[in-house]
């Protein structure tokens, strides 16, 4: 049994993030039940992720994969007539019912790649922080109006 949390209180207490709570919402609202496709997150280096999601029984020309801000959705559709597949198939294991997967990325997550093999879509991903926004260090140095200080206090002129 899943209980939803109210973020109202959060709400009128914060600035700028409605995007935040809008996703801890709908992660709660989501039933995480539906696992098809199966799928992995995987962290291969400092800044390099890839999702895998397990496509069987579709072709790279059924899968359509868009990427819109911070979200990614994958979708799948089977193509052809099922009254045909139906009088072909004795039995049918393998699911080939229509997908939608979403996933919410990060800020700079961009999409790098995707790729198709043995039934498994890969699809890489990079982190990109601009530099602006990459943390810098700040060298300390004397202030402008203290450089005459030392001297003022042993009496001394400054140069």
């Amino acid at each position: 049994m899943r209980t939803s949390f109210d973020f109202t209180p959060y709400r009128r207490s914060t600035v700028g993030f409605d995007r935040l709570f809008d996703l801890l919402e709908t992660a709660s609202r989501t039933d995480p039940i539906d696992g098809y496709p199966p799928y992995d997150l995987e962290k291969v280096g400092e800044d390099n992720y890839r999702i895998t999601i397990a496509v069987a029984g579709f072709r790279p020309n059924e899968i359509k994969i868009t990427a819109h801000q911070n979200h990614l959705v994958v979708t799948g559709r089977k193509g052809g007539d099922e009254a045909d597949d139906q009088a072909r198939y004795l039995h049918r294991g393998i699911a080939g019912r229509g997908f939608e997967r979403g996933f919410q990325l990060a800020d700079f997550i961009e999409v790098e790649s995707a790729s198709f093999e043995n039934g498994l879509l890969s699809i890489a991903l990079r982190r990109e922080v601009p530099e602006a926004m990459k943390p810098r260090r700040i060298e300390i140095g004397a202030p402008a109006n203290d450089r005459g200080l030392l001297p003022r206090l042993l009496g001394k002129k400054a140069a």
